[in-house]
């Protein structure tokens, strides 16, 4: 790093370890936060469980957790961090610690990017112990841990500007969440609950555009669809190409090498831990931006999903299929309906789930039934969603170059290659 000054962690704030121990979740309370909520440097809520009143007094009696506390993993995720959001009311889970960070001396948001840093990142790696079951930081020398230490208004622009970056990509994120919840809806509202059918057939306003109403019928056949409609399989609506089995043998260190994207991919897009490789197992094995892509193996409530691809060109990995369009379904309207049945999906993985893992087999899509209603109607329906899922899909590649951006900065900044002035710039260009 910079030759900036060099203080303990202790001289910072103070360290807090969580329970050694997880309690009973329940379906409301306050949120609590296991080390798998730690992801690319902020919260993820999205898998979050709740605790009870009275476990949520037991579990923050040593400390509880305030807005821009840092937490972070000592065991198994070594590096990973986050500062608490506000109005978050949680405790801490196992593995996991926090600093109580004094303000007066360190930026927390400074903090947090410093930690994240490749630099800092190795360094723990030098720290890390590795036992006979899991790799751990030993929280007790932690306190005694060097961090850089630059003035205060040093940091507070370092942190502003990596901050105004993961600002923007987190407005993006809850922009998609609104715009995937709005599909969502109308996809139930017209292929499940069928209201503007019900609507018509009580003589009600449908609220729908005369030209569109006119798509539905006012009856309901004797298969207790709308009358006209059909059901088809989830399995004929589109081609599903299975990912190709990589192996060690494959793997590739050259310049041209394509990442092998993997469930973790998925997630978090391609890192330095991705796999690359140049052999070539076939095109169908080759995805794009904008490729829908379905993990159909993994951990029923986290894997099992839908995701569109804007990681640049990649090899698809086994246990994820590339969703392809076959003239039934548009690319938008497969989206929407694998999206909507993510709770079935959850379902059916875990009901075959062996040692934390389930799965969703092409015979189970075979067996999941959507109507099929006139072909005008899903053109009306597509004219709706494309329009939202192209916006979906351009604020996904906004927000993936922001994040290359923000990757980019920060070692510069921790370094001095760059200086604050022309970082400051950068983030602008980019709409930060």
């Amino acid at each position: 790093m910079v030759d900036w000054p060099q203080c303990r962690i202790r001289d910072l704030g103070a360290v807090f370890d969580g329970p050694h121990a997880t309690p009973k979740t329940v379906e409301e309370g306050p949120l609590f936060l296991g080390i798998g909520s730690l992801v690319d440097g902020r919260i993820d809520l999205s898998t979050t469980r709740h605790v009870t009143e009275e476990d949520f007094a037991k579990w923050t009696k040593r400390v509880t957790p305030q807005p821009d506390d840092f937490v972070f993993s000592y065991e198994t995720r070594i590096g990973e961090a986050a500062l608490i959001p506000k109005d978050l009311r949680c405790c801490l889970g196992r593995r996991m610690g926090l600093i109580r960070l004094d303000k007066k001396r360190v930026d927390p948001r400074f903090f947090l990017y410093a930690y994240l840093s490749p630099q800092y990142q190795e360094f723990l790696r030098r720290q890390t112990v590795h036992g006979a079951t899991v790799d751990r930081l030993l929280l007790t020398e932690m306190p005694e841990f060097l961090f850089p230490c630059p003035d205060i208004a040093e940091q507070t622009a370092i942190g502003t500007i990596l901050g105004a970056l993961d600002d923007k990509i987190e407005l993006n994120r809850r922009m998609n969440e609104t715009l995937e919840e709005l599909a969502r809806a109308i996809f139930k509202s017209w292929f499940v609950d069928f209201d503007p059918v019900h609507a018509k057939a009580e003589g009600r306003d449908t609220g729908l555009a005369p030209d569109l109403a006119a798509l539905f019928p006012d009856r309901f056949g004797d298969n207790g669809l709308p009358e006209g409609w059909d059901t088809a399989p989830l399995l004929d609506l589109a081609n599903w190409d299975n990912g190709a089995a990589y192996k060690n043998m494959h793997f590739s260190d050259e310049s041209d090498a394509l990442p092998v994207v993997k469930i973790a991919e998925l997630k978090a897009g391609v890192t330095g831990q991705t796999k690359r490789t140049n052999t070539q197992l076939g095109d169908r094995y080759r995805i794009d931006n904008g490729e829908l892509l379905f993990s159909w193996s993994g951990n029923p409530e986290t894997s099992i999903d839908a995701f569109v691809w804007v990681g640049g060109s990649a090899w698809l990995n086994q246990h994820i299929f590339a969703v392809r369009e076959n003239g039934c379904r548009s690319k938008a309207y497969l989206h929407t309906a694998l999206r909507f049945l993510k709770p079935e999906f959850t379902r059916i993985a875990a009901n075959k789930q062996t040692t934390g893992l389930g799965h969703v087999t092409k015979g189970d899509m075979q067996r999941l039934f959507l109507p099929e209603p006139l072909p005008e109607l899903l053109t009306a329906f597509d004219q709706i969603v494309l329009l939202i899922f192209e916006r979906f899909r351009v604020a996904l590649e906004e927000s993936r170059n922001l994040a290359a951006l923000r990757d980019l900065l920060l070692p510069k900044l921790m370094s001095g290659e760059i200086r604050i002035r022309d970082a400051e710039k950068l983030a602008g260009e980019a709409g930060a």
